[in-house]
């Protein structure tokens, strides 16, 4: 195709995600080009990503760049870039707990990392949370498996279990747990607390904003009046945490909060942050979970917290429930967060080569 480039990449489902995963190596240095490939790549701008790769929605429109990393101790590193399908951007801000689950394989398929029979561990640096991961991934005879029995909520069937031990999360953009300096802020009249762990969220009760807390995606993406009251706080706590103007920023992301329903520690709604996320993220459960543990919180006084430490805290969402492995020290304002490990699963679906018009 003589007015097209192509670029090496594999399409795969990670965690409750999907979307083409890149060798560093293959894309440009400069960051500009780096994101037009990309546009073009899940056909974007535009609603319906008709020209490219992209399921027209965030879910669907994410990108993972893994290299071989140079820094001690760590197997990869791995960027997330989230691809605005409404407009012209690029967000390298936030990560992806759910792409993260595809890393390790993709690392061992492309064989960037060697294989080891039975379990391969990878250590993973997000480059967009500067934090490090140890994937577990099943590799029995020196080959990576997909089949398996473990289950996540939100993805059919089920697969192998893909093990992620997060650490150094506390602090992953702002450099604090709480970067407003409080456990709860007013803004505009409502409560929330602003957490960064893992991912920067703004943390608010369901029924400050007149809800429920068990509303589904239709319920809250129509609700145009009270999402552009969300936005509305969102861009006054974006601004408190650090962020500046986070109007084409998807961080801080947003959690609605309220009981648990069906035996688990709390409920999210987790917004993606101007659209309800169909299950929920991964390092937004990690945020979640943590705050749950913060005395003082919104989380804190919803939240049926379990017993020892470790603890496994289910995190209710619109498609079931996600598990964190957290263990932590210290406690309220001073709590740190030793590891928090969550189980996902992913799939290849497709090896190829990208087509990029030149």
């Amino acid at each position: 195709m003589r007015d097209h480039v192509s670029i090496p990449c594999l399409v795969m489902r990670g965690g409750t995600s999907k979307g083409p995963y890149f060798r560093a190596e293959d894309l440009p240095t400069d960051i500009a080009a780096r994101d037009r490939i990309l546009l073009a790549t899940m056909g974007s701008p535009d609603p319906r990503q008709i020209d490219g790769l992209g399921g027209a929605d965030t879910l669907t429109s994410k990108v993972a760049i893994v290299s071989r990393s140079q820094r001690e101790g760590v197997d990869v590193d791995y960027l997330f870039c989230q691809v605005d399908f409404n407009k012209p951007v690029v967000d390298t801000g936030p990560s992806c707990g759910n792409m993260l689950s595809g890393v390790a394989p993709f690392a061992l398929e492309m064989g960037i990392v060697p294989i080891q029979d039975g379990e391969t561990a990878v250590v993973i640096y997000d480059v967009n949370t500067s934090s490090k991961i140890e994937a577990v991934i099943q590799t029995p005879g020196g080959r990576v498996t997909y089949k398996g029995d473990a289950a996540i909520d939100g993805v059919p069937g089920t697969a192998a279990p893909v093990v992620l031990n997060f650490m150094d999360v506390v602090g992953s953009k702002t450099g604090s747990m709480l970067p407003t300096g409080k456990v709860i802020d007013v803004i505009q009249g409502v409560e929330v607390s602003c957490f960064d762990v893992a991912m920067p969220m703004m943390l608010m009760r369901a029924r400050d904003l007149g809800l429920t807390g068990i509303e589904d995606r239709a319920e809250i993406d129509n609700n145009k009046e009270l999402l552009a009251r969300i936005e509305k706080i969102r861009m006054e706590a974006g601004a408190m945490m650090g962020f500046g103007d986070v109007t084409d920023s998807v961080i801080p992301k947003v959690g609605i909060l309220s009981e648990p329903r069906d035996g688990g520690a709390i409920t999210s709604r987790y917004l993606t942050p101007h659209k309800l996320h169909a299950a929920h993220a991964v390092t937004g459960a990690v945020c979640v979970a943590t705050a749950c543990m913060v005395e003082g919180s919104v989380a804190y006084e919803l939240a049926q917290r379990p017993e020892g430490n470790p603890r496994t805290i289910w995190i209710e969402h619109p498609s079931g429930q996600v598990d964190v492995r957290l263990q932590t020290s210290g406690s309220g304002a001073d709590l740190q967060v030793v590891r928090a490990g969550i189980l996902r699963t992913c799939r290849p679906i497709m090896k190829g080569e990208v087509y990029i018009p030149e």
